[in-house]
């Protein structure tokens, strides 16, 4: 079984070097490393190419989706291991994911461990809350609410017990995901229009709709220093998410579902803005709004919509899945509205 490695990298040479260290002393490597290049600046190219990485110029920044396409179409592995540039794996994260024998999968990716304070901290810990030196979770799966917006599931949080169960998932993150290089003949690739952000859930609801079922592996590890580009809550960041949160709905969700779901796609789409708003970014949030709803009728003739009967079971098993995350490490304020005032319920 041969692994390709496909990297998209915009500029980060240090991280890139951390990233590449970590491939070379896996214990399955990859057969062959190709570094998309969106048009870096820094020199990055240069040291992939010094660390015997294939590169292959973009020649502008095209986006994460466009770059992840160049490298499948030129990949030659049996399987193509698609990881950001900002990542580093732990040394057997090819080998447990290919244990899993999956059309694809992911594992357990952790924040930078964090300085430990000097001083014991008082008090006892809040659910949600970490205990001094715990790892933080940075990404397990994605999970779709049916209002059209997605949680990763478990980010942000302190690692337990419930992000240590292995599971059968429709939709990973791609920030280190092995797919099986046939699966791309039946599900396509990514949808080069979304250029970055919820590309992957988009991917990840077409698997599901043809019934391919991944895996998460959480005794994978992996560390990501995460929005290394531009940004956790940059305007840029958060107008392509308002954005593709709509081109969403438009390419998968029957129009009956729609209307049937009109309250949760208002209550879901109407709470990210107030998240956006109290980050500064609500400008940002309009813009993406504006353009969703500008693109929404070309988009929706880009992708076959999905049978409303499995969006009406599988949608709802999404929910339960994040209600159950939420309740387990504590309730974030968004989520918290957003059952309560869909009706979903917070116990």
């Amino acid at each position: 079984m041969t692994i390709t490695a496909v990297v998209p990298v915009w500029n980060g040479r240090d991280l890139l070097a951390r990233l590449l260290a970590s491939l070379a002393a896996q214990s399955t490597p990859a057969a062959e490393v190709l570094v998309v290049d969106n048009g870096s600046h820094d020199g990055a190219p240069a040291l992939a190419c010094q660390r015997g990485a294939r590169v292959i110029p973009m020649g502008r920044n095209a986006g994460f989706a466009a770059a992840v396409n160049r490298g499948i179409r030129e990949a030659r592995g049996e399987w193509i291991a698609v990881l950001n540039s900002d990542v580093e794996l732990a040394p057997d994260y090819f080998e447990k994911l290919l244990a899993a024998a999956a059309p694809f999968a992911t594992g357990k990716i952790l924040q930078p461990a964090q300085p430990q304070p000097d001083q014991p901290q008082p008090g006892q810990p809040q659910p949600g809350q970490p205990q001094p030196g715990q790892p933080m979770i940075d990404a397990t799966f994605d999970a779709l609410c049916r209002g059209g917006t997605a949680w990763r599931a478990g980010s942000g949080r302190p690692d337990g017990p419930i992000f240590s169960q292995e599971l059968a998932i429709a939709s990973p993150p791609w920030t280190a995901v092995l797919v099986r290089a046939d699966v791309f003949e039946r599900v396509g690739l990514l949808e080069e229009t979304f250029e970055s952000y919820l590309e992957d859930v988009d991917f990840g609801m077409r698997c599901a709709a043809l019934h391919i079922q991944g895996r998460y592996v959480p005794t994978a590890l992996a560390r990501h220093w995460g929005s290394a580009t531009l940004g956790r809550w940059h305007p840029e960041t958060v107008r392509r998410i308002a954005r593709n949160q709509l081109l969403l709905l438009a390419r998968h969700y029957p129009t009956r579902l729609m209307l049937r779901w009109l309250w949760p796609i208002l209550v879901a789409q109407l709470l990210w803005g107030g998240v956006a708003l109290r980050h500064g970014t609500g400008f940002a949030w309009l813009r993406g709004k504006w353009q969703g709803i500008s693109g929404f009728a070309a988009a929706r003739g880009t992708c076959r919509g999905i049978d409303a009967d499995f969006l009406k079971k599988w949608l709802p098993e999404n929910e339960r899945r994040i209600r159950e995350i939420q309740q387990a490490t504590g309730f974030d304020s968004y989520w918290k509205l957003y059952f309560f005032l869909t009706r979903g319920g917070t116990k």
